[in-house]
């Protein structure tokens, strides 16, 4: 694919993810938001500089690469680009997730970029079809796949989380704004007597319409120590849907936890 890369980035292992597999990309951070690598520092309300300084740099493909909180914007310091997509922006920011990435990649694009995924970038970092670590699954852990499969469509086009609990057939926690660690730890608290005898398992996928090239869902090795530590027997992954976060190490922690790595391809 042609054209410099440039990584907005934010934190996590993400973005030194993006750089090492794309060593000749500019690295761009943002005032006030936290990033795990340095950069060309711009600003969200100056967005007509970060334009410039990206054409200034030869860049025609852009990547956003790890978590970034939502700033606070001070109207006075928009610049005139700003203050032309403040109110599309701000109106996004009332909304959800999904709503405001969409936007904001409609909004590099109307600029003439394209707009990539990190998993177009970093080989590997999406489970295939067939991958399976670990232990093989269970009749009863599948079973519990397909229900909270069922459960997440169910709740996808509400803009509700990635994630979801399930123990013999029980829905034991969805993930919500909180995240996937405050799931797994409320999960942690659920008494033995109502998980029916099964040790339940943690599927994770995209929502509906979720914007895959700046916000697919993420696995590093804490997620599964902390499924680890909330009994579970395993973890089901949407195929091709979820980027893996350093792959050997949660390999080697799976295998050590005695649990299961799965990817799930079925509707």
């Amino acid at each position: 694919m042609a054209g410099r890369l440039a990584i907005l980035a934010g934190s996590g292992a993400l973005p030194a993810l993006v750089l090492a597999a794309n060593p000749g990309a500019l690295v761009v951070t943002f005032k006030g938001v936290e990033a795990s690598v340095s950069g060309c520092e711009a600003s969200f309300e100056k967005i007509g500089g970060l334009f410039r300084l990206l054409r200034a740099e030869g860049v025609e493909r852009i990547c956003l690469a790890g978590a970034m909180q939502r700033p606070a914007l001070n109207p006075i310091r928009f610049d005139t680009k700003m203050l032309a997509l403040a109110p599309r922006l701000l109106k996004a920011m009332n909304g959800g997730d999904d709503t405001l990435l969409s936007l904001v990649v409609q909004v590099f694009e109307a600029e003439g970029f394209t707009v990539v995924g990190a998993h177009e970038l970093v080989p590997g970092l999406t489970p295939e079809r067939s991958m399976l670590i670990g232990v093989k699954p269970g009749k009863v852990d599948l079973t519990d796949g397909a229900r909270a499969a069922a459960i997440h469509a169910a709740l996808s086009p509400v803009d509700v989380g990635q994630g979801c609990v399930v123990a013999a057939g029980q829905c034991l926690g969805i993930e919500t704004i909180q995240g996937t660690d405050a799931l797994l730890s409320f999960v942690a608290q659920t008494p033995a007597h109502l998980k029916r005898g099964a040790r339940g398992v943690f599927f994770k996928s995209p929502k509906a319409g979720q914007e895959m090239r700046v916000d697919m869902p993420s696995l590093g090795p804490e997620t599964v120590r902390k499924a680890a530590e909330a009994g579970l027997a395993g973890i089901f992954v949407r195929a091709g849907s979820v980027l893996l976060i350093d792959r050997v190490k949660i390999a080697a922690e799976v295998e050590a936890r005695g649990m299961f790595l799965a990817a799930w391809d079925a509707p």
